[in-house]
């Protein structure tokens, strides 16, 4: 699946909207990704995931992990292509951890995965869980990353296609200026 084709099967499944959205980063934006209308369908789940995990196939994971609620399917469907365990992390008094027995052993070969990179914040918060359980950091992958590819990590970053969409802070948003409501989507409502 090339890009376009990615940004189609959103399309095509009601994964992409349009209109005034509150973003997890806090940025307000015309346009939303919600991956979960993509990722009900497991045919649609694994065949992303599938080509997400060839990207790291030479990169020895060991175990793939994400933020909760959108990198919990990423994580799983990518760990099996991969053919290792799969974790997750979530938030806890507004830090995210490992919670519910999940462990990562010192050494432990990791690759950080979510559904839609925007800013990088949440990946970046659970490479730090990765990096404070003494995990190793082989990299990070996206089915999407909608900030253009300006979310720079400092390990190997795929993702399956890119969308260059303006965000903007809620004192300068011109959808907040037109009159128009922000709706809150995403994980974090």
């Amino acid at each position: 699946m090339n890009p376009a084709e990615v940004l189609e099967l959103y399309e095509a499944t009601g994964g992409l909207l349009r209109g005034h959205f509150l973003l997890t980063s806090g940025l307000h934006s015309d346009t939303y990704l919600q991956s979960a209308l993509v990722l009900q369908r497991p045919e649609h789940a694994e065949s992303l995931c599938r080509q997400l995990a060839l990207a790291f196939n030479g990169d020895r994971v060991q175990a793939v992990i994400g933020p909760a609620l959108g990198g919990i399917l990423v994580a799983h469907e990518v760990a099996r292509a991969i053919g290792c365990r799969a974790l997750f992390a979530e938030r806890e008094d507004g830090v995210m951890r490992l919670r519910r027995g999940f462990a990562i052993a010192a050494g432990t070969r990791c690759l950080v995965v979510e559904d839609v990179i925007t800013t990088g914040g949440s990946t970046r918060e659970v490479m730090r869980v990765v990096e404070e359980a003494g995990g190793i950091l082989v990299g990070v992958g996206a089915l999407i990353d909608r900030g253009g590819g300006s979310a720079a990590f400092p390990v190997k970053k795929v993702t399956l296609a890119t969308l260059s969409v303006p965000t903007y802070r809620p004192e300068e948003c011109p959808l907040c200026r037109s009159g128009s409501p922000a709706v809150k989507s995403g994980s974090r409502k």
